[in-house]
């Protein structure tokens, strides 16, 4: 099996009627409206709520099924003085749902602790020692986070403890829902939430917005302050990007507004993890993604996510530094787990030649760290573009994390596997699960089994969907910044690609033996480009280009650049 290197250029088919009606309406240029239809704007209202996206587009949050009777609850625990319990999972959208929980619940007198699983103790999601362990320490109301869905047994167990258990969840439900005191998800059976790809910590989100309003209702805010929500959505920001959800509806609109308040907060926990991570300024989506997140997460990957938590609720600076230290020595521990894994999956796959002909990738070993293996995941699929499950092997037992490529849907890959599994959960591109070892033979012939008839060869090659071609007069420093203007960019909303052809390369040099930096000709233009990575490939001396619109500001001044993506030699 050989690296993918060929990319599939497509350009986007835009309604073109709605462009020119959010052209005119909202006064854009054609090609800007173009890219607005192309994420799915197709109308003057749409376009004007996504060009100015305000925390009163957010939907009701009583439209998720179960939330009045949760908020109920939580105001009778508040009253009777009990205590509540938030139990997350250890990834960084559990670990912001619960410090979003534990903070709203202490800032409006909740009595309220937390609880999260160790990754290699105690698995994934709800169990039935978390559950009495809780019990023994006098909870009589859990709030799961990012996690319960499935937890059918537990939620029985909790029951007869008389833990009232409420879930928040977004991941996908089995076929029977456990016996909750209340059980919000978006995506379960009979729920009205319009929205269906809202992180963990978005739920988390809605019910601390439903919470206020009965609290408000009860009279509580009559004598103290009332919680000011947008103060909170630095770790919802978090949590959603990290989570890698959709960036559309909700997700979009609290991550907007979440990285600006990222950027000032005042959160201890936030300030120290941003100084050991280099993050100053504005926050974008990739310095949360690849410098923030990785840190928070670092922990919880290797050892104990109760220390991101700890973090994220510290309300001293120097005790927050001296987390954020350790979390900083344990990412870079972590990296270094995750480049020996990488490399010991690449030597197992060139060396298997039935490889060649699958569809998928799945690999498994006793030497590899299970809090590690879905990174390592993201980065086989990234190279190969197959859809990937690694399997860390440890006594007989296996537990895998996967990670799929657009147009395959790998929690139903896996539900069609089910026979060969003990039990799995996750998305559509992202999922774990636990296997028998003596099981793992016939899960893997039956599970690329599952990908060859969906997935045709062209499947297999990546797709570079574009969105519009820029003639050379229509590239510009104001362009850009509109694009800009369309962030915070992930999946879901796309950085807007454009096509640019015809291009006369003037000049090219390496910088540090892996990038380009070009000099690009055309129409009497002299245009700025850089492509990163692409340093090995053979370069033409005229060329089109799939590319981004960046500026570069110095000493002032914006300057144009054009981030290359593709490139390929000129008909």
């Amino acid at each position: 099996m050989q690296p993918v290197t060929e990319k599939r250029w497509k350009i986007r088919e835009a309604d073109e009627a709605a462009v020119a009606l959010i052209a005119r309406e909202q006064a854009l240029k054609p090609d800007l409206a173009r890219v607005l239809v192309n994420r799915g704007i197709t109308t003057a209202a749409a376009a004007a709520a996504y060009l100015s996206p305000s925390l009163a587009g957010l939907h009701e949050p009583l439209l998720l099924r179960d939330m009045d009777r949760a908020v109920a609850r939580l105001s009778q625990a508040r009253l009777n003085g009990e205590l509540v319990c938030i139990y997350g999972d250890y990834d960084v959208d559990g670990i912001t749902s619960v410090a979003l929980l534990v903070s709203f619940f202490r800032e409006v007198g909740i009595s309220v602790t937390y609880h999260i699983p160790r990754r290699l103790e105690d698995g994934y999601g709800l169990s039935t020692e978390g559950i009495s362990r809780i019990a023994s320490q006098g909870a009589t109301v859990v709030v799961s986070v990012d996690c319960g869905v499935t937890a059918v047994e537990e939620a029985r167990l909790a029951a007869s403890l008389g833990i009232d258990l409420i879930i928040t969840d977004h991941h996908t439900p089995g076929d029977t829902l456990p016996e909750a005191y209340a059980v919000i998800n978006p995506l379960r059976p009979g729920c009205d939430f319009p929205f269906k790809g809202i992180a963990g910590v978005g739920v988390a989100f809605n019910l601390l917005m439903a919470l206020r309003r009965r609290l408000r209702e009860d009279g509580l805010f009559k004598h103290r302050p009332e919680p000011d929500l947008k103060a909170y959505l630095d770790l919802v920001a978090l949590g959603t990007i990290a989570d890698v959800v959709p960036l559309q509806d909700e997700n979009r609109i609290l991550t907007r507004i979440g990285l600006k308040v990222l950027e000032t907060s005042s959160r201890p926990g936030i300030t120290a993890l941003k100084e050991v991570a280099s993050v100053s300024g504005e926050v974008s989506c990739s310095s949360v993604g690849f410098r923030l997140a990785p840190r928070l997460n670092a922990a919880g990957r290797l050892e104990d996510a109760a220390l991101g938590v700890e973090l994220l609720l510290s309300t001293d600076l120097t005790e927050a530094r001296r987390i954020a230290a350790e979390l900083d020595a344990s990412n870079a521990e972590r990296q270094a787990v995750e480049k020996a894994i990488l490399q010991s999956a690449l030597q197992m796959i060139a060396e298997s030649p039935e490889m060649a002909n699958r569809r998928s990738i799945v690999l498994a070993s006793a030497e590899w760290h299970p809090g590690v293996i879905g990174i390592v995941a993201s980065r086989i699929v990234d190279i190969f573009h197959r859809p990937t499950v690694l399997i860390s092997l440890e006594q007989g037992s296996g537990r895998g994390s996967g990670r799929s490529i657009p147009g395959f849907h790998l929690y139903q890959a896996l539900h069609a596997c089910t026979d060969h599994l003990l039990r799995f959960g996750g998305h559509r591109q992202a999922a774990g699960l636990a296997i028998d070892e003596s099981a793992l033979a016939s899960f893997v012939e039956h599970f690329d089994e599952v990908t060859a008839g969906e997935l045709s060869e062209e499947d297999l090659v990546p797709e570079l969907l574009i969105d519009s071609e820029l003639c050379p007069g229509d590239i510009s420093v104001d362009l850009a910044e509109k694009v800009a203007a369309l962030h915070p960019f992930g999946m879901g909303n796309p950085e807007p690609l454009f096509l640019v052809r015809n291009l006369r390369v003037a000049d090219a040099r390496v910088l540090k033996e892996t990038h380009i930096k070009l000099v690009l000709q055309v129409a009497g233009r002299r245009l700025e480009a850089i492509g990163f990575g692409m340093a090995g490939r053979t370069l033409p001396e005229c060329i089109d280009i799939a590319a981004q619109l960046q500026i570069n500001v110095w000493n002032g001044r914006a300057n144009l650049q054009l981030r290359i993506k593709d490139f390929r030699e000129s008909c």
